[in-house]
Protein backbone atom coordinates (compact mmCIF):
# COMPACT_ATOMS: atom_id res chain seq x y z
CA UNK A 1 0.00 0.00 0.00
CA UNK A 2 0.83 3.64 -0.71
CA UNK A 3 2.39 5.80 2.31
CA UNK A 4 0.76 8.38 0.67
CA UNK A 5 -2.98 9.45 1.13
CA UNK A 6 -4.35 10.66 -2.03
CA UNK A 7 -7.86 12.06 -3.31
CA UNK A 8 -9.62 12.21 -6.02
CA UNK A 9 -12.02 14.64 -7.60
CA UNK A 10 -14.32 14.90 -11.05
CA UNK A 11 -12.04 15.81 -13.64
CA UNK A 12 -13.17 19.52 -14.08
CA UNK A 13 -13.10 22.12 -17.44
CA UNK A 14 -10.42 23.92 -16.09
CA UNK A 15 -8.38 20.69 -15.28
CA UNK A 16 -8.18 19.77 -19.08
CA UNK A 17 -4.92 21.65 -19.16
CA UNK A 18 -3.41 19.81 -16.66
CA UNK A 19 -4.83 16.44 -18.05
CA UNK A 20 -3.21 16.87 -21.12
CA UNK A 21 0.49 17.98 -19.30
CA UNK A 22 -0.42 14.03 -17.82
CA UNK A 23 -0.50 12.74 -21.16
CA UNK A 24 2.14 14.80 -22.49
CA UNK A 25 4.52 13.41 -19.86
CA UNK A 26 3.15 9.25 -20.30
CA UNK A 27 4.46 9.51 -23.69
CA UNK A 28 7.73 11.77 -23.23
CA UNK A 29 9.98 8.40 -24.02
CA UNK A 30 8.67 7.29 -27.01
CA UNK A 31 8.22 10.35 -28.29
CA UNK A 32 11.82 11.43 -27.16
CA UNK A 33 12.39 8.68 -29.84
CA UNK A 34 10.75 10.20 -32.85
CA UNK A 35 13.92 12.64 -33.99
CA UNK A 36 10.78 15.04 -33.92
CA UNK A 37 11.31 18.91 -32.97
CA UNK A 38 10.22 20.11 -29.19
CA UNK A 39 6.99 22.16 -30.94
CA UNK A 40 6.52 19.14 -33.20
CA UNK A 41 5.94 17.08 -30.50
CA UNK A 42 3.89 19.16 -28.25
CA UNK A 43 1.81 19.93 -31.05
CA UNK A 44 1.29 16.70 -32.10
CA UNK A 45 0.55 15.19 -27.94
CA UNK A 46 -1.57 17.73 -27.74
CA UNK A 47 -3.74 16.27 -30.94
CA UNK A 48 -3.43 13.05 -29.74
CA UNK A 49 -4.47 13.79 -25.99
CA UNK A 50 -7.61 15.41 -27.65
CA UNK A 51 -8.56 12.71 -29.76
CA UNK A 52 -8.30 10.28 -26.83
CA UNK A 53 -10.50 12.80 -24.57
CA UNK A 54 -13.28 12.58 -27.33
CA UNK A 55 -13.07 9.48 -27.82
CA UNK A 56 -13.19 8.34 -23.88
CA UNK A 57 -16.31 11.00 -23.86
CA UNK A 58 -17.94 9.07 -26.62
CA UNK A 59 -17.33 5.07 -25.67
CA UNK A 60 -17.60 5.67 -21.69
CA UNK A 61 -20.26 7.81 -21.05
CA UNK A 62 -21.53 8.22 -17.49
CA UNK A 63 -17.68 7.29 -16.66
CA UNK A 64 -15.97 8.13 -13.65
CA UNK A 65 -13.24 10.67 -14.54
CA UNK A 66 -10.80 11.60 -12.13
CA UNK A 67 -8.07 13.81 -10.83
CA UNK A 68 -6.07 12.38 -8.53
CA UNK A 69 -4.52 15.09 -5.77
CA UNK A 70 -2.17 14.43 -2.82
CA UNK A 71 -2.41 17.15 -0.58
CA UNK A 72 -4.76 19.09 -2.55
CA UNK A 73 -2.43 19.26 -5.42
CA UNK A 74 -3.55 16.94 -8.73
CA UNK A 75 -0.57 14.49 -9.46
CA UNK A 76 -2.32 12.38 -11.81
CA UNK A 77 -5.80 11.11 -13.43
CA UNK A 78 -8.12 7.99 -13.29
CA UNK A 79 -10.51 7.44 -15.62
CA UNK A 80 -13.21 4.39 -14.95
CA UNK A 81 -16.48 2.82 -16.44
CA UNK A 82 -18.62 0.56 -14.25
CA UNK A 83 -20.34 -1.42 -16.89
CA UNK A 84 -23.40 -4.24 -15.72
CA UNK A 85 -20.89 -6.82 -16.06
CA UNK A 86 -17.19 -5.21 -16.08
CA UNK A 87 -15.05 -2.16 -14.46
CA UNK A 88 -13.05 -0.97 -17.02
CA UNK A 89 -10.04 0.90 -16.03
CA UNK A 90 -10.07 3.32 -19.28
CA UNK A 91 -6.59 5.36 -17.74
CA UNK A 92 -4.45 5.63 -15.05
CA UNK A 93 -1.29 7.60 -14.67
CA UNK A 94 0.68 9.62 -12.61
CA UNK A 95 3.04 12.89 -13.21
CA UNK A 96 6.32 10.91 -12.93
CA UNK A 97 7.50 12.62 -9.81
CA UNK A 98 4.93 10.49 -8.03
CA UNK A 99 5.22 7.26 -10.15
CA UNK A 100 6.86 4.04 -8.88
CA UNK A 101 6.43 5.02 -4.65
CA UNK A 102 2.88 2.70 -4.59
CA UNK A 103 0.41 5.35 -5.63
CA UNK A 104 -0.67 3.74 -8.48
CA UNK A 105 -0.58 0.77 -7.50
CA UNK A 106 -2.84 1.28 -4.31
CA UNK A 107 -5.44 2.99 -6.40
CA UNK A 108 -5.16 -0.22 -8.60
CA UNK A 109 -6.15 -2.26 -5.66
CA UNK A 110 -8.89 0.28 -4.52
CA UNK A 111 -10.78 -0.78 -8.09
CA UNK A 112 -10.09 -4.21 -8.13
CA UNK A 113 -12.10 -4.15 -4.42
CA UNK A 114 -14.63 -2.64 -5.89
CA UNK A 115 -14.97 -4.89 -8.67
CA UNK A 116 -14.88 -7.53 -6.26
CA UNK A 117 -17.69 -5.86 -3.94
CA UNK A 118 -20.07 -6.34 -6.93
CA UNK A 119 -18.65 -8.92 -8.44
CA UNK A 120 -17.82 -7.33 -11.53
CA UNK A 121 -14.60 -8.70 -13.95
CA UNK A 122 -11.98 -6.44 -14.50
CA UNK A 123 -10.66 -5.31 -17.93
CA UNK A 124 -7.84 -2.53 -19.29
CA UNK A 125 -5.73 -2.06 -22.26
CA UNK A 126 -1.63 -1.53 -21.64
CA UNK A 127 1.28 -0.71 -24.22
CA UNK A 128 3.01 -4.26 -24.67
CA UNK A 129 6.09 -2.23 -23.15
CA UNK A 130 4.65 -0.87 -19.84
CA UNK A 131 6.18 -1.67 -16.80
CA UNK A 132 2.55 -1.43 -15.53
CA UNK A 133 1.94 -5.16 -16.77
CA UNK A 134 3.93 -6.94 -13.64
CA UNK A 135 1.26 -5.33 -11.48
CA UNK A 136 -1.73 -6.14 -13.77
CA UNK A 137 -0.20 -10.19 -13.70
CA UNK A 138 0.31 -10.44 -10.55
CA UNK A 139 -3.29 -9.37 -9.55
CA UNK A 140 -4.86 -11.71 -11.80
CA UNK A 141 -5.08 -10.29 -15.27
CA UNK A 142 -4.96 -12.11 -18.35
CA UNK A 143 -4.37 -10.94 -21.91
CA UNK A 144 -7.34 -11.35 -23.84
CA UNK A 145 -5.93 -9.65 -26.91
CA UNK A 146 -3.49 -7.95 -28.35
CA UNK A 147 -3.66 -5.19 -30.91
CA UNK A 148 -0.58 -3.30 -32.07
CA UNK A 149 1.11 -1.89 -29.20
CA UNK A 150 -1.54 -2.56 -26.90
CA UNK A 151 -2.65 -5.55 -24.84
CA UNK A 152 -6.22 -5.97 -23.56
CA UNK A 153 -5.99 -7.60 -20.20
CA UNK A 154 -9.14 -9.05 -17.85
CA UNK A 155 -9.29 -10.13 -14.68
CA UNK A 156 -12.73 -12.64 -13.98
CA UNK A 157 -14.66 -11.73 -11.04
CA UNK A 158 -14.12 -12.92 -8.17
CA UNK A 159 -16.73 -14.84 -6.76
CA UNK A 160 -17.13 -14.40 -3.12
CA UNK A 161 -19.00 -16.39 -0.37
CA UNK A 162 -21.53 -14.69 1.82
CA UNK A 163 -19.82 -14.82 5.73
CA UNK A 164 -21.12 -17.23 7.83
CA UNK A 165 -22.31 -16.32 11.23
CA UNK A 166 -20.46 -17.34 14.09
Amino acid sequence: MSKYAVTLRALETTDMAFSEHVYATSRADEMSHSGWSAGEIAAFLSMQFNAQHRYYQEHFRGGEFLIIELDGQPIGRLYVFVGKNTLTLIDIALLPDFQGQGIGTSLVHQQLQRADDHGLAVELSVETYNRAQRLYVRAGFHVINETGVYLRMRRQALVTSPAVAS
